[in-house]
C-alpha cells in the first residue's frame, strides 16, 4: 500500500473525504464512505467491493491489512477533522466502490437452496444498516431493493450495518418492476411479514428458493404484495402487534435461513 503523509487539510488529494456529514445522502460520484476499523476491515476483505483509498493518521496505520493499490492517506487528527467536518472519534475513513462480479439475474438464476431478502420502501437508514447486518449474520445470499428504497451503501447505513452491507450482495429495483414479478420469474416462493399474517412464523418451513419480503415501518407491504404472497405474522404479547423492522428481521432470518 503507497502511504502518503499530507499536512494541510486543503490538499486536493483530500477533497473526496471533505464534509462526510453534509455529503452523506447526496453520492460521491458512485463511491461511498466507510467509516471505523471493523467496517474497514470489512471493505478490504469484501468479494463485493473495491478499496479506492483510505484516511487515517500516523498511530491508527499501524495492523491496518489495507489492499496493495489502494494509496493511505496519513495526517494528523487536526487535520482529519477538518477535513471530515467534525471530531472523526474513530479514526478510520475510507472511500469505496462496489463491484459485485455477479448480477440479480446470476443469482437468481442459481440452482438448489437460495435465500432472499427483499425490501420494499425501507426510507430509514439506521432500518436499512439493520437489515443489511442481519442479512449478513444469517447468510442471506442476496437482498432486493425496491426503487423507493434508500441506499444500503450511506455512510450511517453501512456503520450500523458493522460492514454487512459490504459483504452481502444486493440489488435495486428500477422505477415500475416488481419484487414479486422478479422473485416469481426465478421460481422463488415469497413470505411476505405483516401483523395480520395468515400464517404463523414458527409453523413455516421454508422452500429451498426462498424470499422473505419486508416493508417500512407503518404502512407495511402493499396489499398486492400480502394478497399474492405467503402472508407470515409473528406472535405477541401485551397488546402489541408488531416490532421494528430490522428486529423483525432478525427474528425472520434466524428461523427461515437455518
Amino acid at each position: 500500500m503507497p502511504v502518503i503523509p499530507l499536512n494541510s487539510a486543503n490538499d486536493s488529494r483530500l477533497e473526496p473525504y471533505r464534509h462526510v456529514k453534509d455529503r452523506d445522502l447526496t453520492g460521491r460520484q458512485g463511491l461511498f464512505m466507510a467509516e471505523g476499523k471493523v467496517v474497514l476491515e470489512r471493505l478490504f476483505a469484501s468479494p463485493l467491493c473495491e478499496t479506492v483509498s483510505v484516511l487515517t493518521t500516523p498511530a491508527r496505520l499501524e495492523g491496518l491489512s489495507v489492499p496493495d493499490d489502494a494509496p493511505v492517506y496519513i495526517v494528523d487528527q487536526a487535520v482529519m477533522d477538518a477535513v471530515a467536518g467534525f471530531p472523526i472519534h474513530r479514526g478510520y475513513l475510507a472511500l469505496g466502490r462496489y463491484a459485485p462480479p455477479q448480477s440479480l439475474e446470476d443469482i437468481l438464476a442459481q440452482t438448489g437452496r437460495l435465500r432472499v431478502m427483499a425490501l420494499s420502501a425501507i426510507a430509514n437508514t439506521d432500518n436499512m444498516g439493520g437489515l443489511m447486518r442481519n442479512a449478513a449474520a444469517f447468510g442471506v445470499d442476496a437482498v432486493v431493493l425496491d426503487s423507493a428504497c434508500c441506499d444500503p451503501f450511506y455512510r450511517k447505513a453501512i456503520r450500523v450495518s458493522v460492514g454487512g452491507a459490504l459483504v452481502v450482495p444486493h440489488y435495486r429495483l428500477g422505477a415500475g418492476q416488481s419484487l414479486l414479478e422478479v422473485l416469481n420469474t426465478h421460481g422463488l416462493t415469497a413470505y411476505a411479514l405483516s401483523p395480520a399474517g395468515d400464517q404463523v412464523l414458527d409453523q413455516i418451513v421454508p422452500a429451498e428458493r426462498s424470499a422473505f419480503l419486508l416493508g417500512a415501518e407503518g404502512p407495511g407491504l402493499r396489499r398486492e404484495i400480502l394478497d399474492t404472497a405467503i402472508s407470515v405474522q409473528i406472535p405477541m404479547h401485551g397488546g402489541f402487534d408488531s416490532l421494528n423492522v430490522a428486529t423483525t428481521s432478525g427474528i425472520v432470518l434466524y428461523h427461515l435461513c437455518r
